[in-house]
């Protein structure tokens, strides 16, 4: 997948209904939503000096990190992630995991490889060998996506973030988890070569700008 461009955007309530507003008139709701959203869970990983979340506090220009996901609670797909910045794009790569992989992984140990394992998964493998890469905190929020072909156009909303640091339960429907914050609402905007312009004047809000907002470093101040 090659880079795209991505703004996130940090907004209150009153943003997000005339938001949703304008782009139920002109976006198509994610095909793999279920009532127009979905609920998302990931665990995070970093370096025992929290690389990832400096850079991302320091506005590295080229920097990584990687998670596990998955939606709705179903737990029969998860996936690894490692999402790359370089020159204000953004790359997302990923790969599956198998449930006991994703056990090791969640516990700070390295997942159990075979020869033909995916090479994300590999990389991961040797990173927290050498680099001491291992869970740091479950990420967890409703997302309201929106997509729009020209451009390849996706918009979501997350909201409801919430938090825990047992890393080892990621995989228990029943973890319990803490607001992250004051229930922070963030606009995502992602697209390849170019936005629409009716996408993007649909996206105008007097004093809103493009911020480096991140749902990890805010549920990382619990720890």
């Amino acid at each position: 997948m090659d880079f795209r461009h991505e703004w996130k955007i940090e907004i209150n309530t009153a943003d997000l209904l005339a938001l949703r507003s304008r782009l139920r008139v002109l976006m198509e709701p994610d095909p793999h939503a279920v009532g127009g959203r979905y609920l998302i869970r990931s665990l995070y990983l970093d370096t025992p000096t929290d690389r990832a979340l400096w850079e991302k506090i320091d506005g590295v220009d080229r920097r990584e990190k990687f998670r596990i996901r998955y939606y709705n609670g179903d737990t029969g797909f998860v996936r690894l992630e490692k999402k790359s910045k370089l020159n204000g794009l953004c790359r997302k790569q990923e790969a599956p995991l198998t449930l006991r992989q994703v056990e090791a992984i969640a516990a700070g140990r390295r997942p159990a490889l075979g020869a033909d394992a995916p090479p994300l998964l590999q990389e991961l493998g040797w990173k927290m060998q050498t680099q001491g890469l291992g869970p740091k905190v479950v990420v967890e929020y409703t997302r309201e996506p929106f997509v729009f072909p020209p451009g390849n156009v996706r918009v979501t909303f997350d909201h409801g973030l919430r938090t825990s640091l047992q890393c080892a339960d990621f995989l228990d429907p029943g973890l319990v988890t803490v607001p992250a914050g004051e229930d922070p609402i963030c606009l995502e905007v992602k697209w390849d070569a170019f936005l629409p312009d009716v996408i993007r004047d649909a996206l105008q809000m007097p004093g809103r700008r493009a911020s480096a907002f991140s749902k990890y470093a805010q549920c990382r101040i619990y720890g």
